[in-house]
């Protein structure tokens, strides 16, 4: 491309900075792009237009590792290099970089035309790209830092993981019940676990399991949770004017019955206790090591959560990274089911991961919250244990046919829901019983 045009593109992508984050329609997007071509240059021709519409859809040199399934993460170093997270592998140096401040420049603007904050004097963007990768964008005196996260286009099911090794039929039964919650109190959840561990990943399953009638309001400082499976779903977005805080006590108003915060970092998280407190389920990631860790992290500055108040939160998970056989997999380590408050909060732990052995403990029963669920169901706690093994046998025998997708795998709970027994027969499994009072 010559020098003029260049020019002149680089002038339409200035001018469409935080035009094209909202844009979903194909047609409006092109026609954005076209008006304003004109107005930097009323003789531009349509080939011109179409070349600076082709551009504006590619991001070279990170193109190909956008559209990678494996790749999870893209930081470009300014000019200096670039290094991609893949799955499994963990972080590499590719060949490619942007060799010179004004290509880098050029890779910029185009980003910021998807920009989803207005944040120019703090010289930090956030960006949502076509792609449905989200970007961070931080000006230095040695040019742009970019971090990108791409997202699986299809994101993994619980049976997904289950295959994937991060957990087993068993645990995937339990977490069952504690999403659901025998249709009268589902568990307020906290899942815990270091940058790029799976948290969000691990919450997004739970999604299948949510019940149909359920008013689920969903808060993120960047859409990243995939809510296709639920109707009746609010997804709300920070902003510069407002914070996780402000949505959090709005959501209040908006009749939840759950609220999905995809993070807790500050003062937002009292406002999730009040609204468990309230009878609202409340469900959440953190960054925590372990369920020790996730305690000591909301009793502190700035969440400081009063020490009784925890006792609010059912169950704690934790998910990490651990290396088997020279390879990265991700593995729920920890879970703990808070258990009254003394001098300190008291954890009862149902599942431990091994690091030097590689394997996980036998998952112990739940206690603490099979018996406030057998309180409020009617059920006997020896018949929610039994419906947590009839679920993790539902659960492999999707599998064995071929229903593993969020939206299949939510179907089918669907007509469990409805109607357990024939939703058991259809999968020939009317062997197992259905959930009886004794």
């Amino acid at each position: 491309m010559d020098e003029e045009f260049l020019q002149f593109e680089s002038k339409v992508f200035e001018l469409l900075e935080g035009k094209l984050s909202s844009i979903n329609d194909e047609g409006e997007l092109l026609r954005n792009i076209e008006t304003i071509s004109k107005t930097v240059n009323p003789a531009v021709t349509q080939d011109e237009i179409n070349q600076a519409i082709a551009d504006a859809r590619k991001f070279d040199p990170i193109d190909d590792y956008l559209h990678n399934e494996e790749i999870e993460d893209i930081m470009v170093n300014n000019t200096r290099n670039i290094f991609v997270y893949r799955t499994g592998a963990g972080i590499e140096m590719v060949k490619e970089r942007i060799p010179t401040r004004k290509e880098l420049s050029r890779f910029v603007k185009k980003l910021r035309m998807y920009a989803t904050s207005d944040m120019a004097s703090k010289q930090i963007f956030d960006v949502h790209m076509p792609t449905g990768a989200r970007a961070n964008i931080v000006e230095s005196p040695l040019g742009a830092d970019v971090t990108i996260r791409s997202f699986k286009k299809k994101a993994y099911s619980i049976i997904d993981l289950i295959n994937r090794g991060e957990l087993s039929y068993n645990m995937a039964g339990r977490l069952w019940v504690y999403s659901e919650g025998l249709k009268v109190r589902p568990a307020n959840i906290v899942i815990g676990g270091t940058p790029g561990s799976g948290k969000t990943t691990l919450l997004n399953a739970m999604f299948s399991f949510f019940r149909p009638e359920e008013r689920i309001v969903v808060i993120e400082e960047t859409y990243e949770l995939n809510t296709e499976t639920q109707e009746n779903c609010v997804r709300l977005e920070t902003s510069p004017q407002v914070d996780l805080q402000d949505l959090l006590k709005n959501s209040l108003r908006m009749r939840p019955d759950m609220l999905i915060v995809g993070e807790v970092r500050g003062a937002e998280a009292q406002d999730m206790m009040v609204a468990m407190n309230i009878g609202k389920i409340a469900m959440s990631t953190i960054h925590a090591s372990t369920t020790r860790d996730i305690i000591t992290r909301l009793e502190s500055s700035p969440m400081n959560i009063d020490r009784n108040a925890i006792s609010l939160v059912d169950v704690l998970m934790v998910v990490s990274q651990v290396q088997e056989e020279g390879m990265y997999t991700r593995k729920i380590t920890q879970v703990s089911e808070v258990s009254g408050v003394e001098t300190k909060v008291l954890l009862s732990d149902l599942f431990l991961y091994d690091y030097k052995t590689r394997k996980g403990s036998q998952i112990l029963p739940s206690v603490t919250y099979r018996d406030n669920l057998s309180k409020l169901s009617g059920y006997s706690p020896s018949k929610i244990i039994e419906e947590e093994q009839r679920r993790a046998k539902i659960l492999e025998k999707l599998n064995k046919m071929g229903i593993r997708d969020l939206a299949g795998i939510n179907n089918f709970c669907k007509e469990y829901y409805e109607d357990p027994e024939k939703a058991l027969n259809k999968i020939e499994l009317s062997n197992l019983g259905i959930l009886t009072y004794d």
